[in-house]
């Protein structure tokens, strides 16, 4: 195996909530709140029905989960032991066929180049040393013309005031220190490093957050969250 492009205090923190991934009221509430635009966003590009897909960075399955149910071939990977733990019991309870490994996406994309149709990989870039790296994965794992779908956080002022201050310290959406400002990703740095791994980001689309209705809604605007859709070349 090659050294796992991880943070050892990423994994500790997101271990840590293993109790927590399936409560919908609890430290993930957020991921659960935005899942269903999630998938729409990827239901609206790509037939899922009979789909291989890889969900990297799964956490507990969160994602993994429904891309299950609306019919994919799913495996779902993570360095985090104690979130896949959470993922496998969840699935089991569920009569959900997923197979979930405990891997690094390098590691597995040396094992399985070509042989997924989508390649996901949500709210995971902004928390490894070298996201690049992750892509150039993406890209290997992928047959041609595959799909890929990316999740993230812009950097700018308003990316620090709304999803460090505002979620982690006065909304208390999120635990605090769970975001990393100097680890967001600019657009414009994620496209620039899809097209090094000839991948091409066709779309992005930010995902907003009522505060006074406390819903998500997707919206162009992309400067806090945002999704990615992109594709592997023929």
């Amino acid at each position: 195996m090659s050294s796992p492009n991880v943070d050892p205090n990423e994994i500790h923190k997101f271990s840590e909530i293993h109790h927590d991934w399936w409560k919908v009221d609890g430290q993930c509430a957020p991921l659960h709140q935005i899942n269903p635009l999630r998938l729409n966003y990827i239901q609206q590009r790509v037939d899922l029905n009979h789909k291989k897909i890889v969900d990297i960075g799964c956490g507990g399955g969160i994602l993994t989960e429904s891309l299950a149910k609306a019919g994919a071939d799913i495996t779902g990977i993570d360095l985090s032991q104690t979130a896949l733990d959470a993922a496998k019991i969840h699935s089991q309870e569920n009569n959900l066929n997923i197979n979930y490994i405990y891997i690094s996406a390098e590691d597995f994309a040396e094992k399985h180049a070509g042989e997924f149709d989508v390649v996901t990989c949500m709210e995971m870039l902004e928390h490894v040393p070298d996201p690049e790296a992750i892509l150039k994965a993406c890209h290997k794992l992928l047959k041609p013309n595959g799909k890929l779908f990316l999740s993230t956080i812009n950097r700018n002022l308003k990316s620090y005031a709304f999803a460090i201050l505002g979620a982690e310290w006065i909304l208390n959406l999120l635990p605090r220190g769970t975001h990393d400002y100097a680890k967001f990703i600019k657009p414009s740095e994620l496209s620039e490093w899809a097209r090094h791994t000839q991948l091409t980001l066709k779309d992005f689309e930010g995902i907003i957050y009522n505060i006074f209705n406390k819903t998500y809604k997707l919206d162009p605007d992309i400067s806090v969250n945002y999704l990615a859709y992109g594709e592997k070349s023929s």
